[in-house]
Formats: structure tokens, C-alpha cells, sequence
């Protein structure tokens, strides 16, 4: 069998869907028939599609912030989690918390974003991202 010939056929029957649908049976399917009621996603596709929404996450902030192509790794990474969590439209929201990190004001940083709503919503991930931004260190 080739595999090519077949891959052909079925993304041409099977059609692309970005976003999951219930196909004819009732099932809960995405992209090119992927049955995600009862085969889901296996543990390396799960690391693909990680790896692919940070970098996503790193293009946005890159495109919107340039500045924190500037930032070490660590901190970068903070801003990079906080992207991959709440999308870059609501980060743009972060004025004063953003504004502290483009200053190399981390412990302003880190508490403004200590006392936003954000973190009473997701508790102790917030709290890790304040002190990664405050210390330069991984949490």
C-alpha cells in the first residue's frame, strides 16, 4: 500500500475540520476524522500540539512585544506561559505588569500580576509565574 496515495484519498473523504464536530454517528471528530471520542489524542501528538501552541504563543508575544526578544529565558518563559494560558489579547491587558517587566522592574512585575484577577483564578500558577518573573529563576 502507499502510504501517500491513501493519506491522499482520505484527507480528500474525510475533509479538514479545524475545530471538533459530531460526525454522522455522533461522535466528537476533528481535523481529517479524527474519532476523539474514542481514540482522543495520544501522549506524542498531545507533545506536538504543546510544542506548536508555544511556539504560537512565542510568535504572538515576539509580534507584539518585541522587546522581550531582550528578556533571559527564564523570564521570557514566564510571559511565554502566560500567553500559552490566557491568549495575547488578554496578556495586552497587562499594561502595568508588562510596562514592569519591559523596565527590568520584576518585583513590580511580579506583583502586579500577583494582584490581578488572573491569579485569583488560577491560584498557585500565578504565584510560580510572579516569583519565575521576580527571581529570574524556574518554578
Amino acid at each position: 500500500m502507499t502510504i501517500s496515495c491513501l493519506e491522499d484519498q482520505l484527507r480528500r473523504d474525510e475533509g479538514w475540520r479545524t475545530y471538533p464536530y459530531q460526525d454522522t454517528v455522533g461522535k466528537l471528530t476533528i481535523g481529517y476524522g479524527r474519532n476523539l471520542s474514542d481514540v482522543g489524542v495520544s501522549p506524542a501528538e498531545g507533545i506536538d500540539m504543546l510544542r506548536n501552541d508555544i511556539r504560537a504563543a512565542q510568535v504572538a508575544l515576539e509580534s507584539h512585544f518585541p522587546w522581550v526578544m531582550g528578556l533571559d529565558s527564564v523570564r521570557m518563559g514566564a510571559l511565554t506561559n502566560l500567553c500559552f494560558n490566557m491568549g495575547i489579547g488578554a496578556l495586552s491587558g497587562f499594561k502595568d505588569m508588562l510596562e514592569k517587566v519591559k523596565d527590568g522592574d520584576y518585583k513590580s512585575a511580579s506583583f502586579a500580576l500577583l494582584i490581578s484577577k488572573y491569579a485569583k483564578q488560577v491560584g498557585p500558577r500565578a504565584q510560580r509565574l510572579a516569583l519565575q518573573l521576580e527571581t529570574g529563576e524556574w518554578q
